[in-house]
């Protein structure tokens, strides 16, 4: 399979990049920042430096070329502005789905977060509240395309070893989760057709994942 990682430095992703490329997975992290391209190379994905803020749809397309499935993992990071919150969490997430459109790649897996439904519905001056809200925006607008999506939404995240064992539903009370674990179901819903059409909340718990996997589609 080959898989596209936007975002492809980001923690999860390069967790989820190395699960990938460990079991023969094509793997390509796109990144913004050309001084992490040993990182993903590390992690075993190829690394294509492409900017989400100022690419075009047919920039992106281009490099979606080929794939069996693409994974939005990118995020404006905690240090950002609520402009930011907007141009990464929203308009990032609707590019790639454009290319992904355009590059005839129906598989879209969004990561989002847990409490994106309850995102203010006007504007804020909460930092945090902009992020809920753009990741809810991106959420709408990947549902209402005729790709083949899923939406995962971890909780509070972790740097936590894996624990291999999660909750995971359409609605789950909140708590942590490792982003190890994060990755792996990752995996799962790749594998998973029955995932398409499905928003799940993600938090640590003790079911094993291919069985709270196989349980939530």
């Amino acid at each position: 399979m080959r898989v596209v990682i936007a975002g492809g430095h980001g923690k999860i992703a390069l967790l989820l990049e190395r699960l990938l490329a460990d079991r023969g997975d094509e793997v390509v992290g796109l990144v913004r920042n050309p001084a992490h391209v040993d990182d993903v190379t590390a992690a075993g994905a190829r690394a294509v430096v492409c900017d989400l803020e100022a690419a075009s749809v047919e920039e992106v397309a281009a490099h979606l070329a080929g794939a069996d499935a693409v994974v939005f993992a990118a995020g404006a990071g905690p240090g950002s502005g609520i402009p930011r919150k907007d141009t990464v969490d929203r308009g990032a997430a609707v590019l790639l789905a454009d290319a992904a459109t355009a590059a005839g790649v129906r598989r879209y897996v969004q990561i989002s977060s847990i409490n994106a439904d309850a995102a203010p519905a006007t504007e804020t001056d909460d930092v945090f509240g902009a992020y809920l809200r753009a990741k809810k925006a991106a959420e709408d607008d990947l549902r209402a395309r005729p790709l083949d999506w899923t939406i995962l939404r971890p909780g509070r995240l972790t740097d936590d070893p894996p624990a291999g064992t999660v909750r995971l539903a359409p609605k789950v009370d909140g708590g942590a989760v490792s982003r190890a674990d994060v990755a792996a179901v990752l995996v799962a819903l790749l594998d998973t057709p029955a995932s398409i059409g499905a928003v799940l909340e993600l938090v640590g718990g003790d079911t094993p994942i291919d069985q709270a996997v196989a349980a939530a589609v």
